[in-house]
């Protein structure tokens, strides 16, 4: 059953991929929502009393009720307010979708292993994971311009941060890590002209991100000739 009127707050993190799933989920249900930022360094006394592990997204809903977990979240989202559903009707497909839900956050894993890599190794060997990751999911993807197709679903919200993070990359080093995914590419640039996925950042994303990677001296900002395969 749909929720027409919902006081709905989310709790951000500049940065937070998970935090860009629910925005992008809220954006596509056109449901209004104060997003109200903190810093996890210095976390309010509020926020630790209603966030159990005191991670971001946290969706304060009518005022006295909070879910965590961006899945969760989302999928509450998707099930209580008006649009059309993020996920396919047909349950087989349903549970692929969510599969790659799964996949998206593995690859979220990766690319925090890369960030904070400190050497050539270390980050050759993310480099070459997220190739291979990205190249299983050319074999998975449709015709387009969305991973099913003609219709934006749950799994293009969550891979919409994952592909942010390479328009920051890109301007640092010569990655080539789609070099053999037209598709997955494809789909990428779709994404980053979604008004739903422009909206889920901070105006100062790309420089937040640089600061983060220069904080870890990243070996990324080293890395100004092409990655090795």
């Amino acid at each position: 059953m749909k929720i027409e009127a919902q006081s709905l707050t989310l709790v951000s993190y500049p940065l937070c991929p998970y935090v860009q799933r629910a925005g992008i989920v809220l954006a596509e249900k056109g449901a209004n929502f104060e997003r109200r930022y903190i810093d996890l360094a210095d976390k309010p006394a509020w926020f630790e009393a209603i966030s159990p592990l005191g991670k971001v997204p946290l969706l304060i809903v009518q005022r006295d009720k909070a879910l965590f977990e961006s899945a969760v979240i989302c999928e509450y989202l998707d099930e209580t307010q008006p649009g059309r559903p993020m996920h396919p009707a047909d349950p087989l497909e349903r549970a692929r979708h969510r599969g790659w839900v799964e996949f998206g956050s593995s690859i979220l894993n990766e690319i925090w292993k890369l960030e904070i890599a400190t050497d050539a190794a270390t980050h050759h060997t993310q480099v070459k994971t997220l190739k291979d990751r990205f190249r299983i999911i050319e074999s998975s993807l449709a015709e387009g311009p969305w991973f099913a197709g003609r219709d934006f679903s749950m799994v293009d919200a969550v891979f919409a941060p994952v592909f942010r993070y390479f328009d920051v990359f890109d301007e640092i080093a010569d990655l080539n890590v789609f070099v053999d995914t037209p598709k997955v590419s494809a789909w990428r640039q779709a994404l980053a002209r979604r008004a739903s996925v422009i909206s889920a950042v901070p105006n100062d994303y790309a420089e937040r991100l640089r600061a983060f990677l220069i904080e870890r001296n990243a070996y990324l900002l080293r890395a100004t000739e092409a990655t090795q395969p």
